[in-house]
């Protein structure tokens, strides 16, 4: 969540209960409603789903030209 090259695409952007996945301590805590405990934002999802996405995993590399993974 809030990686930096999933902007408009991340896992927050088609929640309705963000609140319930604020980091504390570097842990979400356990979700409290009925099921997996997410309210998507099933409009908003559709609308995404019409566009797609053009993502591709990133690739950093080091001084040397060498490939530095995460």
């Amino acid at each position: 969540m809030g990686i930096h090259y999933n902007q408009g695409f991340d896992l927050l952007d088609y929640v309705d209960n963000k609140e319930d996945f604020e980091l504390n301590d570097g842990y979400i805590k356990v979700l409290a409603k009925p099921g997996l405990g997410v309210e998507i934002n099933e409009e908003k999802l559709r609308e995404a789903q019409k566009i797609g996405h053009d993502w591709s995993n990133p690739i950093w590399r080091n001084e040397d030209s060498s490939i530095a993974e995460w």
